[in-house]
């Protein structure tokens, strides 16, 4: 056996650094469009890319790696919290089987409240409509998101089948004439119980993505330029966002890949 047989292939050690190098200087690119998105967000974005462009696919370890070495994982490393208990489930199977809606509120830099309703999907996690206010969360708000998901997902026709509408017990959602606009669109309303908020958990995640991921970073100095990011925000998080219950695809691509397969 030759002595230099036992030396590493520095050659191959070269190459490996260049892949590396190539491999970090995408995640950089990702990490600086989205600061808070972890390795396996990460990941699931690189995989896109290699599947979109040609690129070399890379493996979720690696990923990890890479971030660990480049002093990248702890940008992203959230302190754990205590999970509360919750036997239910809120997910379905299909989509249009269930909608999820609520509301959330961020300040502008200039003082100014910015109060968004939206309706999400409770299979596919799109976020099919919303809408935004300066005031409170009102009745008539809530009804043209209904309306507005109805008409994204089925036009100028209502479901066949019924579409359960899961909210909380605010006095927007529980107005007769919301109750009653509903049923017109063929949406079933569902209040989750009192004592238990985390019953619509989907609606709760959803907003925490939307603060920590995206208007904690997007430029708000006043309400209309903050509605128009909020607006490229909510779109990014619909086309390019990865879900780990949706195999770490964003919801349209889950979407499209379900009717590719019907």
């Amino acid at each position: 056996m030759k002595a230099s047989d036992n030396k590493p292939d520095k050659r191959r050690q070269r190459r490996d650094e260049a892949a590396d190098a190539e491999v970090l200087s995408r995640i950089l690119g990702i990490i600086g469009d989205m600061p808070a998105y972890g390795y396996r967000r990460v990941w699931a974005i690189l995989r896109r890319q290699s599947r979109n462009e040609g690129l070399p696919f890379v493996n979720a370890k690696r990923v990890y790696r890479i971030m660990s070495e480049n002093s990248l994982l702890l940008l992203h490393d959230k302190p754990s919290r205590p999970q509360r208990e919750h036997k239910g489930r809120i997910s379905v199977k299909e989509s249009d089987q269930r909608w999820c809606s609520d509301g959330f509120e961020f300040g502008c830099d200039n003082g100014e409240k910015v109060r968004v309703t939206f309706a999400l999907d409770c299979c596919d996690r799109e976020a099919i409509d919303w809408a935004v206010s300066t005031g409170g969360y009102d009745k008539a708000t809530v009804q043209d998101v209904m309306l507005g998901a109805i008409e994204k997902r089925f036009g100028d026709k209502v479901p066949e089948e019924p579409i359960q509408w899961l909210t909380d017990n605010g006095s927007a959602y529980r107005a007769h004439e919301t109750r009653q606009f509903a049923r017109e669109l063929n949406l079933e309303p569902c209040t989750t119980a009192v004592s238990s908020p985390q019953s619509n958990g989907m609606a709760e995640r959803f907003v925490k993505t939307m603060k920590e991921d995206y208007i904690a970073f997007m430029p708000k100095p006043n309400v209309r330029t903050a509605v128009h990011n909020l607006a490229v925000a909510i779109e990014h998080y619909n086309e390019n966002h990865p879900h780990s219950a949706l195999g770490y695809r964003s919801p349209r691509e889950y979407r499209r890949q379900r009717v590719t397969l019907t």
